[in-house]
């Protein structure tokens, strides 16, 4: 378990450190987590974060096994509305995607192209393909999920007993409009 990655953005100004095991990695293909990374590969320099069928990927980590370990003063918020309950933070430095953080979670969701391809963990579910207008093109390699499963939640729950119920902040004081 003392094992560390560390991941960061395009040009390695913003730089985490990952203790562990994600709690799981998966893709996912809601409107929400699409309609955001549209909206952010329009940012100047961006690369988009979704797969050729549409999909988010992303390592569930807690919260409290990540570091940032620097560059914080190059993360900046996006949401997409005033309100959204999500937000994705983004290295500013090279307009990439760090991770994804839902209002009141205990995990953040680490996009997975900031690891090496070769060091990349690979999904073992896709979830939200419900939203999907046609899903007949997902590729069938790993279970593709209409929506979140009592599995992918009780290993949230699980990780978050583990945390013994805390939720580390992570402060971000930029905001990006896209």
């Amino acid at each position: 378990m003392s094992e560390i990655s560390e991941v960061g953005c395009a040009c390695g100004q913003v730089r985490l450190a990952l203790k562990g095991a994600p709690i799981l990695v998966s893709e996912c293909l809601c409107d929400s987590c699409r309609a955001a990374a549209d909206r952010l590969a329009t940012l100047p320099g961006a690369r988009s974060v979704l797969t050729s069928y549409g999909a988010t990927p992303c390592a569930e980590y807690r919260k409290d096994r990540v570091r940032i370990l620097s560059g914080t003063e190059r993360l900046s918020e996006f949401r997409l509305s005033a309100d959204a309950g999500s937000r994705r933070v983004v290295a500013t430095c090279c307009n990439t995607p760090i991770f994804l953080e839902m209002k009141g979670a205990h995990w953040l969701s680490v996009y997975l192209h900031l690891w090496p391809d070769a060091a990349r963990p690979k999904a073992r579910i896709r979830t939200m393909a419900g939203d999907c207008a046609d899903a007949s093109n997902l590729p069938d390699d790993i279970p593709n999920l209409k929506s979140h499963s009592v599995s992918f939640y009780a290993k949230l729950l699980g990780a978050w007993i583990g945390m013994g119920f805390r939720n580390p902040r992570i402060d971000v004081t930029g905001t990006i409009d896209a």
